[in-house]
């Protein structure tokens, strides 16, 4: 019995499906986000793509396949590309904001794709969509375990966790979703910055407050990129 998460690819290269269906993916998502999921077909995906018809069907059962794995390529790489930025930070407040601004700071190259997720769960099979749920739940809990540790160590007040995640988890989307109003408005940075002071700050005790304060400037006011240098290059730059 087939599982639901598992698309089935002809090729048997582990690498070259990597890279076909990330190109593949990639004209999808663009369509998908521009056209709707219903009205694009795999034949424009296949001319977006520089690929035949005949090609995607080597790596792709159906639409609904090429759709699951575009909805999973934005929920791993959150799940993927945010605990690397949170490596070396050990104060909970520092955690709380670097793993916003990172959500963030990912969403803002997945924009599109971010757009799809909200626009086309709903067009899964009803076992695909509990899948990315589960993918949407985990990310989730990256989230709520710096915010549970902001309130164990005393640095912020008792709140319900469960629903502030959820703002967080919107004001990010929200960069993607809202980019045409908020672009001229908001750097990245700044967008980050208010979003701190509205969804991070109110629910700070003294100390939090305190440690905020400290990596406010030492991000200058988070304008700085979210993504963190690596040993090396601080070698080379000393």
């Amino acid at each position: 019995m087939k599982l639901p998460g598992h698309v089935a690819s002809l090729v048997t290269d582990t690498k070259l499906v990597e890279e076909r269906r990330g190109q593949i993916l990639r004209a999808a998502v663009k369509l998908f986000s521009d056209k709707g999921y219903y009205t694009t077909t795999i034949s424009q995906i296949a001319r977006e793509a520089g690929v035949s018809t005949g090609l995607i069907y080597q790596y792709f059962g159906d639409k609904d396949d090429v759709l699951l794995l575009s909805l999973k390529l934005v929920l791993e790489t959150y799940e993927k590309e945010i605990p690397p930025r949170l490596e070396g930070l050990k104060h909970p407040v520092e955690r709380l904001c670097m793993a916003l601004w990172a959500y963030c700071t990912i969403v803002d190259g997945l924009r599109d794709a971010t757009v799809l997720a909200y626009r086309s769960t709903k067009s899964l099979r009803a076992e695909r969509r509990t899948l990315v749920k589960q993918d949407e739940l985990r990310t989730n809990r990256l989230l709520q375990d710096c915010l549970r540790a902001c309130i164990a160590g005393g640095y912020m007040r008792q709140v319900n966790e469960y629903l502030l995640v959820y703002q967080y988890v919107n004001f990010s989307h929200a960069w993607a979703l809202k980019n045409w109003a908020f672009r001229a408005r908001f750097s990245l940075g700044k967008y980050v910055s208010e979003g701190i002071v509205l969804l991070v700050e109110p629910f700070l005790t003294p100390k939090g407050r305190r440690a905020l304060a400290g990596m406010r400037r030492r991000t200058a006011n988070f304008t700085r990129s979210a993504a963190r240098p690596n040993p090396a290059s601080r070698r080379r730059a000393a």
